[in-house]
């Protein structure tokens, strides 16, 4: 069994991540290739002790990419978008400023 640490890699933060922490509270981490939703769960509540509502799992393919003649591919990334229970959240930067 792996680790909590080595289940959740890290927090995705866009625009789009962003867009749901604020409408539906939902956070999206980063999530190690074989984690499953049980794994993901169990992680969420050993590192932030909340016990997720639902997680979806997303497996996001390699995109190709262009340099001029150069062709390469980015990295396949597997993303798990976990729901909080209503009044809980996960602070992803210092409030330190609020």
């Amino acid at each position: 069994m792996m680790n909590a640490r080595d289940v959740i890699i890290r927090p995705i933060v866009t625009e789009k991540s962003m867009k749901l922490n604020d409408q539906d509270n939902k956070i999206t981490f980063e999530v190690a290739k074989g984690a499953n939703k049980t794994q993901v769960a169990m992680a969420v509540k050993e590192i932030y002790n909340i016990t997720p509502v639902k997680v979806n799992i997303v497996n996001v393919r390699p995109k190709t990419k262009r340099m001029g003649r150069y062709v390469g591919k980015t990295n396949a990334v597997r993303k798990a978008i976990v729901k909080l229970p209503e009044g809980q959240d996960i602070s992803l930067f210092n409030d330190e400023n609020k």
